[in-house]
């Protein structure tokens, strides 16, 4: 796997292919459904329920297989590789980066369904008599199968490719670069482009679906607080109110004072969970769930397959099952962009597990404390009501459940507050990733303009207003099943292009062990012994280094670039003195191309190295610099600083056999 190089400034700007092919669609979209609402519902449902009776086993398959690739590619080989360059290490410590993994396993979503889902299978049950224990069992069982490994798994599938093309090969943080191996440099071109346009539709109507459910559950707990009538104006002015706040939060930068509410929301959120456990049934819950993950795991094999075939024809797979495989899979770039950004450095294998099993158990043991209490409330103390608000209104279910538990005005209030911070922490972390999937210019780190964030948490509002007028949850789903369509074919691509950049690594690797000209014999003829120790013990300070690279590196590079000219072949370099690195790409037509960069790094002078030295000596000159090697696979973890324009040739071409070799073994 290579990286092409590019003369693209590091300015963020609107990318308009994308912009326009998603924006336009969406706009569209929004504007028939509100035009037409009765129609658009008709239509939409219609067109769920031929998805689910034509592709319900496609998308059953496309799930299983995005968490098998996972899970089998954290266990190979491959699982050693780093999402970054060899030579980094991770930004966050375990417990830092677990606890942000927490963080994005909790919606507003986990309020609305956690109560009613549940409660739906044990009464709506897709096989089997309704309302007795096994029901319930069975419901649970489908509870932890719609919100357990399947949908992680994508969410680690789709993180760990943007990781892993942008941290480790340098290209852009975007859906499009996972297909650079298959289609090499047109990822800039309309094929690419496409692929990151249907992204963002996707993730659009996922990100409405989510709002849209938020705004039935907010809605009916202000309706329970203070009357608010539960109607779809008022509704509309509920995801106006709380997406422009969304947005203000987006383009203000306030990220402290965000974080800072996030945190306390999140400890409100276990406080609430731990209410619910210990004021309830506390030994029926711990032994529902302790089964409740038995019974999970033991039909994971055969429910992952399960479509019912043998059933009489109905609509709960659609509703349900594929609903929940299309809504995992456009959250997925939301997901996978923020999950990618906290993993730099991180290992393949301990990125797959620690994203699929992190916010898993918070999740599972949220949906089981409190979808069993409802369950016990409906089964052992006759609450009927409960189990037909389920059916009937399943954004009231959870307020009718703490209903039943000491200080329930207070508990409800606490839960309108948290729920209100998920949606707005949600909704602004959704639109500041929709305006980097729809920007270029930016480098891995970097975030899409702010009006870009402006237009797509209108689009996002418009479209959830847009649904919920043409059919509220109905049409919601129907949505996102849809959309979902296009870009789960993207995602098996993806997958494809992943493997081969992997196989393509593991060559290199290869290629370098059998290599006939070592490139250790360059670094053995710096001089003789004594100028070698000078060198070893020397930390040279960032001007000498740049001066050695404009005087030494430089000139060797353009020497070798002229005669690889003569031979005919296509050689680029590019000296980039505002980032310290001067670069060499040789190209070999439809073949991978030749990538030697020297790269000026700083880092700390070791203590031993300072302790000859006076206060202020220690002080200026407390940081070294080295020129490092890196080749399209990242740093080589050696320094050029020393070596003469003779050595720094023959190092490039030991680098160049390498890569000869490379290419003999895969072509």
């Amino acid at each position: 796997m290579s990286v092409p190089m590019t003369s693209e400034t590091s300015s963020i700007r609107m990318n308009p292919p994308v912009f326009y092919f998603a924006a336009i669609f969406i706009l569209i979209f929004g504007v028939v459904v509100i035009c037409m609402p009765v129609e658009a519902g008709k239509w939409l449902l219609a067109a769920q329920n031929w998805a689910a009776n034509t592709v319900g086993w496609y998308y059953m398959l496309a799930m299983t297989l995005y968490l098998i690739f996972v899970v089998v590619t954290a266990l190979s080989g491959y699982g050693k590789i780093k999402l970054g360059a060899d030579h980094d290490e991770p930004e966050f410590s375990y417990l830092s980066w677990a606890g942000m993994l927490f963080a994005a396993g909790i919606s507003i979503t986990l309020f609305f369904f956690c109560v009613s889902e549940p409660l739906t299978h044990m009464l709506n049950p897709p096989q089997g008599p309704a309302g007795n224990a096994e029901a319930a069992r069975q419901g649970m069982q489908l509870l932890f199968l719609h919100w357990g490994l399947h949908g992680w798994g994508v969410f680690a599938f789709v993180g760990m490719a943007l990781a892993y093309f942008a941290y480790r090969h340098n290209l852009p943080l975007a859906l499009r670069s996972a297909l650079y191996p298959l289609i090499g440099k047109r990822i800039n071109g309309p094929i690419g482009y496409a692929v990151d346009g249907f992204g963002i539709i996707a993730t659009v109507f996922g990100l409405g679906a989510d709002m849209g459910f938020g705004v039935l559950h907010l809605n009916s707990g202000l309706d329970y607080l203070f009357g608010m009538p539960h109607t779809q104006w008022v509704q509309v002015g509920l995801i106006t109110l709380m997406m422009g706040a969304a947005i203000l939060v987006a383009i203000a930068g306030v990220d402290k004072g965000v974080r800072v509410m996030s945190d306390i929301n999140m400890l409100l959120a276990c406080a609430l969970l731990l209410f619910v456990l210990f004021a309830g049934p506390t030994q029926h819950l711990l032994n529902t769930l302790v089964q409740n993950i038995g019974d999970y795991l033991g039909a994971l094999p055969t429910k992952s397959f399960d479509v019912y075939a043998y059933d009489k024809p109905s609509d709960w797979l659609g509703g349900w099952t594929v609903f929940y495989w299309a809504w995992w899979i456009a959250w997925s770039p939301f997901v996978g962009l923020f999950i990618a950004r906290i993993s730099r450095g991180r290992t393949i294998r301990e990125f797959v597990f620690g994203v699929l099993l992190i916010p898993l158990g918070f999740t599972l043991a949220w949906m089981s404390i409190f979808g069993n209490s409802a369950i016990d409330q409906v089964l052992n103390h006759g609450m009927v009501a409960l189990g037909q608000s389920a059916i009937d209104d399943p954004s009231r279910t959870l307020y009718l459940l703490l209903e039943t538990y000491p200080w329930s005005k207070t508990v409800i209030a606490v839960t309108v507050f948290i729920s209100f911070v998920f949606f707005v922490t949600s909704a602004d972390s959704g639109t500041v990733v929709l305006s980097t999937l729809s920007a270029r210019g930016n480098n891995a780190d970097e975030d899409g303009p702010k009006w870009l964030r402006v237009f797509w948490g209108a689009m996002t509002a418009l479209i959830t207003s847009a649904l919920l007028f043409s059919g509220s949850i109905d049409a919601l789903k129907s949505a996102v099943v849809l959309t979902s369509l296009p870009f789960s074919l993207i995602l098996l691509l993806m997958m494809w292009g992943l493997h081969k950049a992997f196989y393509l690594e593991s060559q290199k690797q290869i290629a370098q062990m059998h290599s006939l000209a070592p490139v250790s014999a360059s670094r053995r003829g710096r001089g003789g012994w004594r100028q070698r120790l000078s060198q070893a013990v020397h930390f040279p300070s960032r001007d000498e280094v740049y001066r050695f690279m404009d005087s030494t590196v430089r000139p060797a590079i353009e020497e070798v670039s002229a005669v690889f000219r003569e031979k005919g072949l296509n050689v680029v370099t590019q000296p980039d003195p505002a980032n310290d690195n001067v670069s060499l790409e040789i190209g070999h037509g439809e073949e991978h191309p030749f990538i030697y960069q020297v790269q000026m790094r700083g880092y700390f002078t070791p203590s031993f190295a300072r302790g000859g030295f006076g206060k202020k000596e220690q002080l200026r000159n407390r940081r070294y610099y080295r020129a490092e090697v890196h080749l399209s696979e990242g740093s080589q973890d050696y320094d050029l600083t020393g070596y003469t324009k003779e050595q720094i040739i023959n190092d490039i071409l030991d680098q160049y056999e390498r890569h000869m070799q490379f290419l003999h073994l895969v072509r």
